[in-house]
């Protein structure tokens, strides 16, 4: 039986243009005719249909980031919802939130703690958050260059404190490896809804002190679930501030 993409002749380097429509669709490492890497598309479409909105916002001496919990969370009538968590610690002044695959956001936090870790031990300091987030886009980056592996399913949202500028900072990085620094940032399910928002309440460059910076997360994340119920249970978020360390605000634990 001849395999979808295969030749039935043998010949290499020949294929229809049905074929090679048909490769560059499923795999990675090939584009298409018009330029596109499909499967790394397709893992986008991945993270919105999971389910999950998250928003990231950075202050003048702060950085928070709210989310949705897991997606099955809001599903699962038995499920303890605080062990459904897409944001992680990484060190003492550093977090990761991983919108999208759950599992691809645990895997990813893993490899995350032991990099900083490993700096850690190397530079006899800390990992700043801008070499961690370099770390994640090289890590999706290269997933896109090997058929022995699948693009991850994850935008992940870096937010944490550079000890040497002692300014907060917040890093967005997508399946493709797409980085940049952000004032304010969204991912996930209603990621357009909430960056509206934050353009309109942004355009001006204002300098969010630290309770306004977590005013400005919440808020987005509420106009982009507008027309859900939304439960304190049902989200998480995370701040962190130039005097102190990162800290997670978890309501699910709170009695």
């Amino acid at each position: 039986m001849e395999r979808v993409g295969e030749s039935s002749g043998g010949s290499s380097g020949h294929h229809g243009r049905g074929t090679n429509t048909v490769s560059s669709d499923r795999l990675a490492t090939i584009f298409s005719p018009e330029g596109r890497l499909y499967q790394v598309e397709y893992a986008g479409n991945a993270v919105r249909r999971a389910g999950v909105t998250s928003v990231g916002v950075r202050g003048a001496d702060s950085v928070c980031v709210v989310s949705q919990r897991s997606g099955t969370a809001a599903k699962d009538k038995l499920l303890d919802t605080t062990s459904a968590s897409c944001l992680f610690k990484i060190t003492e002044r550093l977090g990761l939130l991983a919108t999208g695959i759950a599992g691809d956001g645990r895997a990813l936090a893993h490899e995350a703690r032991n990099q900083a870790a490993e700096f850690c031990f190397k530079w006899g300091y800390e990992m700043p958050p801008d070499v961690l987030a370099q770390w994640i886009a090289d890590r999706a980056q290269i997933l896109t260059q090997h058929v022995f592996k699948r693009p991850s399913g994850v935008v992940a949202m870096i937010l944490g404190i550079d000890d040497e500028k002692e300014t907060p900072q917040l890093f967005m990085c997508n399946p493709a490896g797409y980085l940049f620094g952000y004032k304010a940032a969204s991912a996930g399910h209603r990621d357009r809804e909430a960056v509206d928002f934050l353009e309109e309440k942004m355009k001006n460059n204002p300098s969010l002190s630290f309770e306004e910076t977590v005013k400005m997360a919440i808020s987005a994340l509420r106009f982009a679930l507008k027309d859900e119920d939304l439960k304190s249970t049902e989200i998480e978020n995370a701040v962190g501030g130039t005097d102190e360390h990162l800290k997670a605000i978890n309501p699910g634990k709170q009695s």
